[in-house]
């Protein structure tokens, strides 16, 4: 079985696209490894798994615990037991460092996500996470990345090309009508914090979304077409892009996954159970 190293931020990854992959990857025999700035333990963003600050209110001390939209918004219990039980992981107590960890010592790489600026913007911007994966390119080790972390991975610029690790490949992640949605909601839900949802804001004269994780993404590729959307005639359109249903290990319907080779990638938490059995299957079929 591999190896699989899961790099995470010091705080804010998103609990259920780190915590059920890990799951998933772990209960299909793999070992996952993980890599944090310093070589302390991680924390996911709080918000996302206790819902306090999520509704209008919610910067009220007394009344934070009075959840609706923070009920809705936050990881489903899936996401939120997977997270409870990662934290008693004796790997995810001890990590390595980010500048510590070679590529060639793991058999396959998982990049989650998350969107809160504080703590995702020194992840996705943080050198030796770039170099690390463009190694793990270069090795042609099985990735796999989701969400923000597809933009991590479209930063990796290989030194050798000049270009991303994505330029050539075919992916999807976040898309920006799932970040657009996300940010209008966080703007009257969060109206004392309305950029919660958007981890890189759009500058003056910048079209809006330019800094969009799917623009972004997009930039890095060899061909627009090559970032995927759900197609429009897909069986469960519906399910696939409505914001409101999520997978589950036995239901995969609700799923959107893209497989270009030995890299995997996939949009939201909404996806990752799917999203990690491809990628276990991956891995068990190329190690």
């Amino acid at each position: 079985m591999a190896t699989v190293l899961m790099p995470l931020p010091s705080l804010d990854f998103d609990p259920t696209e780190a915590a059920v992959s890990w799951k998933v990857l772990r209960a299909a025999g793999h070992t996952v490894v993980f890599a944090t700035p310093d070589g302390e333990r991680s924390a996911a963003d709080d918000m996302m798994i206790t819902g306090e600050g999520l509704d209008p209110w919610g910067f009220v001390p007394g009344l934070k615990k009075l959840k609706v939209l923070g009920g809705i918004l936050r990881a489903n219990a899936d996401g939120r037991a997977a997270y409870a039980e990662l934290e008693q992981d004796a790997a995810f107590q001890k990590p390595l460092r980010h500048d510590e960890a070679r590529a060639e010592d793991f058999d396959g790489f998982v990049l989650p996500g998350g969107h809160r600026a504080r703590g995702m913007r020194p992840y996705l911007e943080s050198a030796a996470l770039q170099a690390l994966v463009v190694r793990a390119f270069e090795l042609d080790k099985p990735v796999a990345a989701v969400c923000h972390g597809v933009l991590l991975a479209a930063r990796s610029i290989s030194p050798k090309t000049g270009r991303s690790v994505l330029h050539g490949r075919r992916t999807t992640s976040l898309t920006w009508s799932q970040e657009h949605l996300a940010s209008s909601l966080g703007r009257v839900a969060r109206f004392w914090d309305g950029s919660y949802y958007r981890t890189y804001a759009d500058e003056p004269g910048q079209a809006c979304g330019h800094m969009g994780v799917q623009a972004e993404v997009t930039r890095a590729l060899a061909n627009p077409s090559d970032f995927v959307e759900v197609p429009k005639d897909a069986v469960d359109h519906g399910k696939k892009t409505d914001g409101r249903h999520r997978d589950s290990m036995t239901d995969e319907r609700p799923a959107f996954v893209v497989q270009d080779g030995r890299y995997v990638s996939a949009r939201w938490p909404g996806d990752v159970h799917t999203f990690a059995k491809t990628f276990a299957k991956l891995l068990a079929a190329t190690t």
